[in-house]
């Protein structure tokens, strides 16, 4: 039933594939884009640094926002309907590029990018998690995580091969064509995962009571006239309805603070240590992707029947804190690859803390749980920047107290030990079937 159950997810795994695939494969390329846009003839650019800051923030700044909501509003309307939305809008900034990359388009494509990300930044990622928890059982559910992980992953790997045999041009026209053929491919072959999803046939911004969304909080709340757009009450109340989500929120958030704080200092810190170069970084991209679509696509489905996935939860994160201390501690450039080999336990981190979640949470808030989750960890994409990336540069000059080149790198395994430390904390709590099922025995005990 199971096997039947994930050959259901084929055409989700291909959707994720091929949106992956158009979002990595221009990655390599945009650096040099940008600053021959802003900077023509110049090989440092600092606009271009904060061009690419402001836009890194303001980008988490809108997801924060939009995440909750999207994942609320495909408890309603539907997975397929909402994941319409992101895959349709990313194409946008991508045919701009895939034009012209000449200074006006940049700028055209730079504001549009920042617009449309707001929405399908994550947003994807988010809905398929929510899809996937509809079709599978809870008990398979860290497995099936793990391998929409793992095709993610076999992405990232597709992605930075092929970038490096396309110019920029090429990259950014194959990237839109491909967006677009997986917007075309999941409206054509995925099916709804919600029976009673309504698509987009009745209003949003619905008025009137709607009892069947209301959370259960200590004291009763007016449902608001816009109750299908969550507000950060809601949040709060779906926080508080259990302790795991909650501390689950705590560990994605130090979590994530730590990964963005690795996006934004790492390459600038090999760079400056030991002259890393676009190959060595692809290199380093390609270890990566490589150990994790491994570890997902084959570990994690074994390890997770034997160990669970508190466990793996708190194995990743106490090894991902040992790796990153290594990084900051790194005294030759083979170091860095090195370690990265064993980032493949890294990466079931978040598949294990995602699938945790949404074992607190009924079928019919798997959306909002997800956005919620998602929602706190882009709050970290704002965060990280602003703390991590003054830090790696006051370290890298000569201006620092202290010689410690990989001062920020060590302070971002600090946040990784503290999101070990809190999973430590998180206990088996009942499931949202067992909550379910004790609920119906205390009702039929307490009848005559």
């Amino acid at each position: 039933m199971e096997k039947k159950a994930l050959g259901g997810l084929s055409h989700l795994f291909v959707t994720a594939f091929l949106s992956s695939f158009g979002t990595f494969i221009v990655i390599p390329a945009i650096t040099d884009v940008t600053i021959a846009a802003v900077c023509p003839a110049q090989d440092q650019c600092s606009l271009a640094i904060y061009l690419t800051g402001i836009q890194q923030a303001v980008i988490g700044l809108g997801t924060v926002v939009m995440m909750p909501v999207i994942g609320n509003l495909s408890d309603v309307y539907g997975r397929k309907a909402l994941l319409t939305l992101p895959l349709t809008l990313s194409i946008i900034p991508l045919v701009i590029l895939a034009y012209s990359r000449e200074t006006n388009f940049f700028y055209a494509y730079y504001v549009l990018r920042i617009l449309t990300a707001m929405v399908s930044e994550g947003s994807t990622n988010c809905l398929a998690l929510a899809y996937v928890a509809d079709r599978i059982s809870e008990g398979k559910r860290a497995s099936a995580f793990a391998i929409l992980s793992g095709v993610i992953s076999a992405a990232l790997v597709c992605g930075t091969l092929a970038a490096r045999f396309l110019s920029p041009a090429s990259a950014f026209q194959v990237a839109a064509f491909v967006s677009m053929a997986a917007a075309v491919y999941m409206r054509v072959f995925l099916k709804e995962s919600i029976a009673n999803g309504n698509g987009l046939t009745q209003p949003i911004l619905k008025e009137g009571p709607d009892n069947s969304a209301q959370i259960d909080c200590d004291l009763p709340r007016h449902v608001p006239v816009f109750k299908k757009i969550p507000s950060v009450g809601d949040l709060v109340c779906l926080l508080k309805s259990s302790v795991t989500l909650s501390q689950v929120a705590v560990v994605a958030f130090f979590q994530s603070l730590a990964e963005n704080g690795m996006m934004s200092s790492l390459m600038y810190f090999l760079k400056a240590r030991f002259q890393y170069d676009k190959n060595q970084y692809a290199d380093l991209m390609l270890i990566m992707a490589v150990a994790g679509t491994l570890s997902q696509l084959v570990l994690m489905p074994i390890l997770v029947p034997a160990m669970g996935e508190g466990r793996l939860l708190s194995i990743g994160l106490l090894l991902g804190s040992v790796n990153t201390i290594i990084y900051s501690i790194s005294w030759s450039a083979w170091v860095p690859l090195a370690v990265t080999l064993f980032s493949g336990f890294q990466v079931i981190v978040t598949p294990s803390l995602r699938s945790i979640a949404s074992k607190q949470v009924g079928p019919n808030e798997q959306g909002k749980a997800q956005g919620c989750i998602s929602g706190i960890s882009s709050s970290a994409n704002i965060i990280a920047p602003l703390i991590f990336s003054p830090l790696t540069a006051l370290f890298l000059s000569e201006a620092a107290p202290f010689y410690f080149p990989g001062f920020s790198i060590m302070c971002i395994g600090l946040a990784t030990i503290i999101a070990f430390i809190q999973s430590c904390i998180i206990r088996a709590a009942p499931t949202s079937s067992t909550k379910s099922a004790a609920t119906e025995d205390d009702v039929e005990g307490a009848s005559p």
